[in-house]
């Protein structure tokens, strides 16, 4: 991969900056697409205009690689109607894959989000917890869900059809702001929330950027597949019945002195955890090894550091452009 020409979409925002940080940094020639213009966005146009597609496919003109992380989030839920998810997340990518395809990119990786397994995520009262795989069968929730799993759908059958190697991330969260449920702001710390879904629903940002690159080099060898890019779970099956019952019981004892940092800063578990991101695949078939774990967290904690890696401390908060709900902010 070294040298390879890299497109990334949506390289004014959280992720896509972050790409454009880190491929720059290893003298990769990037290309960065985005609506909104930035200091990592070469181009700015809309993959959903199709006034702008010739543009669209004028950037690809020596490009190996494209990441496309550029989306309608799930903020974006209470400021944009279905038609614009569809227009953006839909036919947006399907207009990138068709060029991509066309151009004969190398790789192109789809950066979708583990909002895509929607009602899945959440057991009936008193079930265990939900263990997500890739094979878990999807139930999107909301609009930004439906676009998603359709947009995964695309990538497979232009990598069918058009032989377009595609690999798609399943990203758990990695956002910087705060959590969008109200009564969980209210009851803890944001460090504590985030530090909590270590165990099974959080991932750093430098371990996003670099399950992206690896994916990016692996495509042409896998053709195509779906990957959880997620933090390590300490988790096992056999631990999900105890999840959903008293969820501190389980982490004290794989983690004996998590308590005791907790209560330093005046911290607490969450009674229950209802579901569990695996990420074996993702580390097995790209030799993804992430860093930012549970225990890597606590040991940051003890040594009286920053949990977070350097690069996400680096792109910190951006918000989400044209959103003021919650608390997310405009940019």
């Amino acid at each position: 991969m070294s040298e390879e020409k890299i497109l990334v979409t949506g390289s004014s925002g959280h992720l896509g900056e972050a790409l454009v940080r880190v491929l720059r940094a290893r003298g990769h020639p990037v290309v960065g697409l985005d609506v909104v213009p930035s200091p990592f966005t070469t181009i700015v146009v809309s993959i959903a205009d199709r006034a702008d597609r010739d543009a669209v496919r004028a950037s690809l003109a020596g490009v190996q690689g494209v990441i496309h992380a550029a989306t309608l989030h799930k903020p974006h839920v209470g400021s944009h109607d279905r038609q614009a998810f569809v227009d953006t997340n839909i036919s947006g990518t399907l207009v990138l894959l068709e060029e991509a395809a066309a151009a004969g990119v190398g790789s192109f990786v789809y950066t979708s989000t583990t909002s895509v397994f929607g009602r899945a995520l959440t057991p009936r009262p008193g079930a265990p917890a939900a263990w997500i795989t890739e094979d878990v069968v999807l139930v999107p929730r909301n609009i930004y869900g439906v676009t998603k799993a359709a947009a995964e759908d695309l990538c497979e059958l232009v990598a069918r059809d058009r032989g377009l190697p595609v690999i798609v991330l399943r990203t758990a969260r990695f956002f910087p702001e705060a959590d969008d449920r109200d009564d969980v702001r209210a009851a803890y710390p944001d460090a504590n929330v985030k530090a909590n879904e270590y165990l099974y629903r959080r991932v750093d940002l430098e371990d996003v950027v670099s399950a992206h690159l690896l994916a990016v080099a692996r495509a042409p060898a896998v053709g195509f597949a779906k990957y959880i890019v997620s933090a390590t779970t300490p988790f096992g099956p056999d631990d999900l019945a105890d999840l959903a019952r008293d969820a501190p019981s389980v982490v004290g004892r794989l983690f004996p002195d998590q308590r005791a940092e907790y209560q330093k800063r005046g911290w607490k578990m969450f009674p229950a955890i209802d579901r569990v991101y695996v990420n074996a695949r993702a580390r097995t078939d790209l030799g993804w090894t992430p860093k930012f774990d549970f225990g890597h967290v606590l040991d940051l904690l003890r040594a009286g550091e920053d949990p977070r890696s350097e690069l996400a401390r680096t792109v910190g908060a951006k918000g989400y452009h044209e959103v003021s709900t919650g608390p997310y902010t405009i940019r």
